[in-house]
């Protein structure tokens, strides 16, 4: 199959489309018509610059309410058909993709829009060209592939071929199994998109939500099944409209848009055992176990209060770096680095950002597997040098500049703590009974989240959770996670169109997307807090309100609805799983850690969240100096 991907999908002018597209690794292009309508120049200058970046154009699209017009339109469309003709003979371009007619005028009948594509298809072969026809899912008379190909069909004209689009098909829900027995050479293109499961109307759905294979929850690959039975080899587009798309990077939503191609080929062809030219064998998706360390970036003065803060929660310090000014944090299953080092990423890091995040390290099963895979999916691998005898270990650049790193055992990776560290002895050390990383909370700016979405699960063997709405005092936050299935590995994806929401406020903190806090598991979470508190950690306070509710909704005892209220710990229930939880007071930057206890419960306590913020939101405002 041959991949192209619409003008339309992306920002900017066309100029700097073309340029992204190219730069992405493309071949092909649709250019969509109000791309070139407000391009400053002929479109034999887009077809000079198109081709000089090694593109070709493969469509000329949308030409609309073209079949079923009755007279005086009919004709008048015939005539607006030439004159697309004319401007796709100076792009270079042989195929008019007409999408069905939504007009209120039109005429249905199949036979009617046959007819009309015969004669159009008459008028494009005397100029070497190709129409291709689309049911759009909100067509006035065709809105189903099956009856768009009927149309096709009784056109019987080589020139006249079928388009199909899977959000018009798996938007519906309409049945695949047709796709099957329509010939492959009758198929002149593919325009792939996917989407999230919404009730609304198809335009609007449409209009603003779709996006890249993977990004979304339609049937993708059951789509792309019922597409490889046809023997199908031809054009394979995609076409996006989404608002996010149009907020962001043209560069990065075009590489996501190669990523998700690469990615939905490569599952087809495990699923198939089909070979793709140009597309190259790449290592599978990784199976992750968890997290291996967190690191954070430091300078000297933060580095004091913030290892202070390390100990308060039941850390030990177990292991200083042979070569650099780095230690390592530990308690349970749990591995915290801080890097206070003058030089090197970190270093860097730290003056951008400030006490931060600046990696997370995964454990894999084949760590250089998944450098490989990483590399070929177009993300950035990084390297920095290293001292003699200490391990370079595999990573590519992650949200906000971050690396990820991975670790395994397979290739002695995760032997590091012993090579690169000196230990240090632990003596009597009860810790806080902290066993392990539960999730790690990500901010980000709202048009990058389908990007990072993408990221992990083109990388990892994690499965996506619907989206979670959040009410935030500043807004609305939408909250995404993405696990393994036995639960040892979660990423919370959190992003909002709000300046004013907690999240938005630590990018501008943190000035960019990053880890804003950690969840840590705790088998008995009354006992860690109470460490806690003894220890001098702050926690966050809930409102006595909470907790009246809590004894009115719930099946607690008024003794157990006490000693939440007296740990600040909240609580939810789902049938007879229980969660709880606790936070520390927000640090210097934004963060803060969360500390949680569950009871086979799956979720992540998002009945609480508004209330967390909302406390988070009360004491940020408190610390503000009077008349701000």
């Amino acid at each position: 199959m041959r991949t192209a991907i619409a003008t339309v999908c992306l920002s900017g002018t066309l100029t700097k489309k073309i340029e992204a597209i190219a730069a992405a690794g493309f071949k092909g292009i649709e250019i969509f018509e109000n791309d070139l309508l407000s391009f400053n120049g002929s479109p034999k200058d887009a077809r000079r610059m198109i081709e000089g970046l090694g593109l070709a154009t493969i469509t000329f699209q949308p030409f609309r309410d073209f079949e079923g017009m009755p007279e005086p339109q009919r004709s008048k469309v015939f005539a607006r058909a030439e004159r697309k003709f004319d401007v796709m003979e100076e792009l270079g371009c042989d195929l008019l993709m007409v999408c069905s007619n939504v007009s209120p005028d039109s005429l249905g009948g199949i036979d009617r829009a046959a007819a009309d594509f015969h004669e159009l298809g008459e008028r494009a072969a005397k100029r070497g060209m190709r129409v291709g026809f689309e049911a759009l899912s909100w067509g006035r008379h065709i809105h189903d592939y099956r009856d768009a190909w009927e149309v096709v069909r009784r056109a019987n004209h080589p020139a006249v071929g079928l388009v199909l689009d899977s959000f018009h098909i798996l938007a519906r829900g309409t049945d695949l199994s047709a796709i099957r027995s329509i010939p492959p050479e009758r198929i002149f293109l593919v325009q792939m998109a996917d989407a999230p499961k919404l009730d609304m109307d198809y335009l609007s759905w449409s209009r603003h939500y779709r996006c890249f294979p993977g990004q979304g929850e339609l049937p993708i690959d059951e789509f792309m099944l019922a597409l490889h039975a046809t023997g199908f080899s031809g054009l394979l587009s995609l076409e996006i409209f989404n608002d996010r798309f149009r907020a962001g990077s043209t560069r990065s939503v075009a590489i996501d848009g190669q990523r998700s191609l690469i990615v939905m080929l490569d599952e087809l062809r495990r699923q198939t055992g089909a070979a793709f030219p140009g597309l190259q064998d790449i290592p599978p998706k990784a199976a992750s176990s968890g997290v291996e360390f967190i690191e954070f970036a430091v300078d000297e003065r933060s580095a004091v209060g913030f290892e202070k803060t390390l100990s308060g929660l039941g850390f030990r310090k177990a292991g200083i770096h042979r070569s650099k000014a780095v230690t390592r944090w530990c308690q349970g299953d749990i591995n915290i680095v801080v890097n206070a080092d003058k030089e090197g990423y970190a270093h860097s890091f730290n003056i951008t950002h400030g006490t931060s995040v600046c990696a997370l390290a995964l454990r894999v099963n084949d760590a250089p597997g998944m450098l490989k895979r990483a590399v070929m999916l177009l993300d950035q691998p990084f390297q920095q040098p290293v001292g003699p005898g200490e391990m370079n270990i595999p990573a590519v650049r992650g949200l906000g500049g971050s690396l990820l790193y991975f670790v395994d055992h397979k290739t002695g990776l995760d032997r590091l703590w012993e090579v690169d560290f000196e230990p240090l002895e632990g003596g009597d050390f009860a810790g806080a009974g902290l066993t392990m990383v539960d999730h790690v909370s990500q901010s980000m700016h709202y048009e990058e989240m389908l990007t990072w979405l993408l990221f992990y699960t083109s990388l990892l063997e994690v499965q996506k959770t619907p989206v979670q709405t959040v009410i935030d005092p500043g807004g609305v936050v939408q909250s995404q996670a993405i696990e393994t299935r036995d639960g040892s590995l979660c990423l919370i994806l959190n992003a909002s169109q709000s300046r004013q929401t907690l999240s938005s406020r630590f990018l501008h903190d943190l000035f960019g997307s990053g880890v804003q806090h950690i969840a840590l598991a705790t088998g008995n979470i009354f006992a860690t807090v109470e460490h806690l508190k003894a220890n001098g950690i702050e926690l966050l306070p809930i409102p006595e309100n909470y907790y009246g509710d809590l004894e009115v909704r719930t099946d607690l005892s008024a003794d157990d609805v006490e000693r939440l209220r007296a740990g600040n710990i909240l609580y939810d229930r789902e049938d007879s799983a229980e969660y709880l939880q606790v936070y520390t007071k927000t640090m210097e930057g934004g963060f803060f850690f969360e500390i949680v206890e569950r009871r086979n419960y799956q979720g992540y306590g998002a009945v609480n969240a508004p209330i967390r913020l909302a406390s988070q939101t009360r004491l940020a405002s408190a610390a503000l100096p009077s008349g701000i």
